[in-house]
């Protein structure tokens, strides 16, 4: 609930929200102007408000106040621009999701107010309205309004790049802790091996009618595992980007794929467990329906060959989500053990751990994944355990020998000449 007072007949009006400080506002020329008084106690708020509001006055009599934009027309031309210049290069989606963001929290809390006024105090004051607004019973996550102010970054630049604003104010929160790293959920060898004989059974046992995306499912599992691709890469991938070689350092069969995905075109090399499984996708006809059992029944038998995947066409060309998660949760496999949910991205960190366990280079798998150290190193910590060299750690330095006194060490000479006189 916001507490509300009027000063000099209605002219100003000092409030204050669920922060600390009070806040003013008053209209000059038919323009709403709003100011933060940065006090706690409302007696010497109304007095800043008056001082703010006679100087206020006075720069409109004297043509120094100039109407300023509002953060509703920056975020109008932000996503005006953003979504012509990023074609291409962003996805539908990706525009939607900041348009979203504006529309449900952004533009109702700053729409109306002038760009100069969205001060680090005024953001702050957004978090905590965020915090004590939320509909769910619990405060937005840490990533969630990070988003929000990223959105809200993007249109104050926006703002800076017209000269609606002189410079960017500093919206970084305060009080700020470095967040907790949750590392990437991923399957362990044992969870992994059940996995693929989980989905090696599902495809056997599977009617004729699910036989096709279940085998499919199956090679998707291997392949993902086997490359470290990650999903919309394998979505992407045609035929003609993958080519069976033989590798000249080791002599193994494995797979070159030219991938594209979200860091543009790059290049992978495989494990050699992924050619069996490319094999049986180059070699598998494609999906015809099969209509119902009696229809099938009285159809005479197909004379037309079988038709096999065309180089231009794509590796797994269905969408197999729905029944790798039925898989994972018949396997116990949806969960791990911190309670992270797996999906399909899970394979491509299976595929970093193994790696890493096997102590493969950090930096070749880095380029491999098409990805940097730095991320490997903060999201998969916890399984570089066999990169450790104990005998570089447990150095144990040898003790030196006890000197011997001096005593024990020098001696000197009886005079036997000497002892006649004791």
């Amino acid at each position: 609930m916001m507490a509300r007072h009027e000063l000099l007949g209605g002219l100003i009006q000092v409030y204050r929200r669920n922060g600390r400080y009070w806040h003013c506002s008053a209209s000059i020329d038919g323009r709403q102007h709003r100011c933060t008084t940065g006090e706690e106690e409302l007696s010497l708020a109304k007095q800043f408000a008056e001082d703010w509001f006679i100087g206020l006055r006075g720069k409109a009599r004297a043509g120094l106040l100039v109407n300023e934009k509002t953060f509703r027309q920056a975020a109008d031309q932000f996503l005006k621009e953003y979504e012509v210049i990023t074609e291409g290069h962003r996805s539908k989606r990706w525009v939607e999701g900041y348009e979203i963001r504006l529309r449900l929290h952004l533009l109702p809390f700053f729409g109306n107010m002038g760009l100069s006024t969205i001060t680090p105090g005024r953001v702050q004051e957004y978090r905590v309205h965020r915090i004590a607004t939320s509909t769910t019973g619990k405060a937005p996550a840490r990533s969630t309004i990070h988003d929000e102010i990223v959105t809200l970054r993007q249109v104050m630049k926006t703002a800076i790049r017209h000269e609606w604003l002189a410079h960017l104010p500093d919206f970084s929160p305060p009080y700020k802790t470095s967040g907790k790293v949750v590392h990437r959920p991923w399957f362990s060898p044992e969870e992994y091996k059940k996995l693929y004989e989980t989905t090696r059974a599902h495809a056997k046992a599977s009617e004729i009618h699910h036989r096709w995306s279940a085998e499919q499912l199956h090679d998707y599992v291997l392949f993902l595992a086997n490359t470290g691709l990650r999903p919309d890469e394998a979505k992407n991938l045609q035929h003609r980007d993958v080519t069976i070689v033989v590798d000249e350092h080791s002599g193994d069969r494995i797979l070159e794929i030219e991938v594209r995905g979200k860091r543009g075109v790059g290049y992978c090399k495989s494990m050699p467990s992924a050619v069996r499984p490319y094999e049986r996708l180059l070699a598998r006809p494609k999906y015809t329906k099969q209509g119902r059992a009696r229809q099938r029944a009285k159809m005479p038998p197909s004379t037309v060959p079988p038709q096999l995947p065309q180089p231009t066409e794509h590796v797994f060309p269905g969408n197999h989500i729905k029944m790798f998660n039925a898989l994972l949760d018949r396997g116990e496999l949806k969960l791990d053990r911190d309670g992270n949910r797996r999906t399909a991205y899970s394979l491509r960190h299976t595929y970093i751990c193994m790696r890493l366990m096997e102590g493969a280079d950090i930096y070749q798998i880095a380029k491999n994944c098409r990805t940097s150290v730095e991320m490997i190193e903060k999201f998969y910590a916890a399984h570089i355990k066999n990169r450790l060299d104990a005998s570089a750690i447990n150095v144990r330095r040898a003790k030196p020998t006890p000197r011997k006194q001096l005593s024990e060490v020098y001696q000197a000479p009886v005079d036997p000449e000497a002892q006649d006189f004791v």
